[in-house]
C-alpha cells in the first residue's frame, strides 16, 4: 500500500528511494514513530465520535468499540485500515519495553518487539476496519504479553 506521509517524508529529505527508509529509521527512530503516530483519518473519524487517542491501550478498547462507519465507504476503508495499523503499533511503541519500528522491504511498516517478533500492524488494522476481528486491544494484549513488561507513561 502506498503510504501518503512517507512520500511527504521522502520529499523533505530529498529522497525517492524505498532502500532509505529502514537508514531513516536507524537515523532518526524518534521522528520516523512520529510520522507514523499522526494517523490523521483515524484520529479525525474518532474525533468526530468524541474519541480522542491518546496512544494508550485504553484507547484501542474504545476504538473498537466505535461503529464501523468507515464499512459503508468503500474508497475510505483501506485509508482507515492503514492509520488503525499505525495507530496500534504507535501504542506498541510507546509502551510496550523494547518495541521499535522497522521498515521491511518494499516499504511495508512493522513492529519488532524485544524477542524479535515482527507484529505486520497494518495488517491487522486492516483486518479490523474491515471485519472488527481481530480487535485491536486483543492484537495489542497478545503483543505486550510476549515482549517484557510494559513501559510507565
Amino acid at each position: 500500500m502506498n503510504i501518503s506521509f512517507l512520500d511527504n517524508w521522502r520529499k523533505r529529505v530529498g529522497s525517492t528511494r524505498e532502500a532509505t527508509l529502514p537508514a531513516a529509521i536507524a537515523a532518526d527512530p524518534d521522528g520516523v514513530a512520529e510520522l507514523f503516530a499522526e494517523c490523521e483519518l483515524l484520529r479525525a473519524r474518532a474525533g468526530q465520535r468524541g474519541l480522542e487517542l491518546d496512544d494508550s491501550p485504553a484507547s484501542l478498547s474504545a476504538l473498537d468499540q466505535l461503529t464501523p462507519i468507515w464499512r459503508d465507504d468503500p474508497e475510505e476503508l483501506p485509508w482507515v485500515g492503514n492509520d488503525a495499523g499505525l495507530y496500534l503499533g504507535t501504542v506498541l511503541v510507546r509502551t510496550v519495553t523494547g518495541a521499535v519500528w522497522d521498515i521491511l522491504a518494499g516499504g511495508k511498516p512493522v513492529v519488532v518487539l524485544a524477542s524479535g517478533r515482527e507484529i505486520d500492524v497494518v495488517a491487522a488494522g486492516l483486518d479490523w476496519a474491515m471485519s472488527g476481528s481481530p480487535e485491536l486491544s486483543e492484537m495489542y494484549a497478545e503483543s505486550a504479553e510476549s515482549g517484557p513488561e510494559a513501559k510507565t507513561r
